[in-house]
C-alpha cells in the first residue's frame, strides 16, 4: 500500500477487520516488519489521539518516530507556488518535503481544511503535495476531507458491539466553531462499504455532505426518524459543506440546539450506543449522562486508533 487516503486504499474490509482483530490480540506479532525504519509524522494542526495512537502504533511495530509540529518547531511554511515570499514564511513546502523525505521511510500528515476555498481543500493540495514529492509513501492523520483512521476505528468499534445489520446513524450537533467535514465524510464512506450496515444521515436542511461520500446512504432530514431503532448513533458537528449553496461553505448556518444529543434523543433508538471521535464539546455536541453511560463507546473508539492504523503502517511497511 503506497498511500492511505480513502477505503478504497484498504481492500476488502473483511480482511482489514480480521487483520485488526489478529493484531488487537498480539500487538507486537509484526515487531520486526519496523526495525530500522523510521515513520515521519507532520502536524500542520494539533491533535491528542492522532499523535499518541499513531506513535504507539509505529513503536508496537518496531519503527522509530520522528514528530514535526510545522507551526511549532520548524519554519513556517509557504504552501501556494508563485508566491513572492517576502512576507513570514521562510521556506517553501516545495523544498520542505523532500527534504523530509530523505528522514524518513513512511510519512503521515495532518492539515486540515481552511474552510475558505472549497475547491482547495476538496482538492486535498497539501496532502497530494507530500505525495508527488516526498518520494515515500503517505498516509493521511486527517485531512481537509477525511479522517481514514478514525473511520476505520469506528468500524472495529462497531464490529466488536456487532449485531447482525445494524442501523448506523451519523448525526450533525450543534457547536460553537466551524468545524471540518473530515470525519463526517470519512465515516459516511467506510460505513457505506460496509455491506451489512444501513446507513442514515440526519442533518439540518442545507448541510448535505458531498455525495460522493453520502454514497447510498438515506439522508433524512428529521432526526427524531432518523433515530428510530438505531442501534449506533455517531454524532458529529460540521460546517455547511457548501454543496447547496457554495457561499455558504464553511460557515455556520445553523446553530438549533435542539439537535444535541441527550437521553431523550437516545430513547427513540434501539438502545444504542453513542458514539464520537473526540474531542467532543459537552452538552453542546452531547449531554453529560449520554457521554458518561455505560452506552457509550467513545473511549474504546479511541483505543482502536491505535489498532487502525497498525493495519496500514504494517501494510506500508510490507510494502516496503
Amino acid at each position: 500500500m503506497r498511500s492511505f487516503i480513502n477505503v478504497q486504499d484498504i481492500g476488502p474490509l473483511d480482511k482489514a477487520l480480521a487483520e485488526a482483530f489478529e493484531i488487537k490480540n498480539d500487538r507486537y506479532k509484526y515487531q520486526h516488519l519496523g526495525k530500522n525504519k523510521t515513520l515521519m509524522m507532520i502536524f500542520f494542526n494539533n491533535s491528542l489521539r492522532t499523535r499518541l495512537s499513531t506513535q504507539k502504533a509505529a513503536m508496537n511495530l518496531g519503527m522509530n518516530v520522528i514528530v514535526l509540529d510545522v507551526n511549532a518547531g520548524a519554519w513556517k511554511l509557504e504552501t501556494e507556488r508563485g508566491v513572492i515570499m517576502d512576507g513570514d514564511k521562510s521556506e517553501h513546502l516545495l523544498e520542505a518535503i523532500p527534504v523530509m523525505g530523505c528522514y524518513c521511510d513512511i510519512i503521515g500528515v495532518r492539515s486540515f481544511a481552511g474552510l475558505t476555498d472549497r475547491d482547495y481543500d476538496y482538492a486535498e493540495t497539501v496532502l497530494q503535495q507530500f505525495i508527488k514529492y516526498s518520494g515515500r509513501p503517505v498516509f493521511a492523520m486527517e485531512t481537509a476531507t477525511v479522517h481514514p483512521l478514525q473511520a476505520f476505528a469506528d468500524l472495529i468499534t462497531i464490529h466488536e458491539s456487532w449485531k447482525e445489520s445494524p442501523k448506523v446513524v451519523l448525526t450533525w450537533a450543534p457547536h460553537c466553531r466551524a468545524l471540518p467535514q473530515a470525519v463526517p465524510n470519512s465515516f459516511a464512506q467506510w460505513m457505506n462499504a460496509a455491506d451489512d450496515i444501513d446507513l442514515v444521515i440526519t442533518h439540518p436542511k442545507g448541510y448535505e455532505l458531498d455525495p460522493q461520500f453520502v454514497g447510498n446512504a438515506r439522508v433524512e432530514y428529521d432526526q427524531r426518524k432518523a433515530f428510530e431503532g438505531a442501534d449506533f448513533i455517531y454524532a458529529k458537528n460540521w460546517s455547511n459543506p457548501g454543496v447547496t449553496n457554495l457561499a455558504d461553505y464553511g460557515k455556520i448556518t445553523c446553530e438549533d440546539r435542539s439537535w444535541t444529543v441527550d437521553s431523550e434523543h437516545m430513547s427513540w433508538t434501539n438502545n444504542g450506543k453513542f458514539m464520537h471521535c473526540l474531542p467532543v464539546r459537552r452538552n453542546l455536541i452531547v449531554t453529560d449522562d449520554v457521554i458518561e453511560s455505560p452506552n457509550s463507546l467513545v473511549i474504546p473508539e479511541a483505543a482502536n486508533r491505535e489498532i487502525s492504523c497498525s493495519v496500514v503502517l504494517k501494510r506500508m511497511l510490507e510494502a516496503l
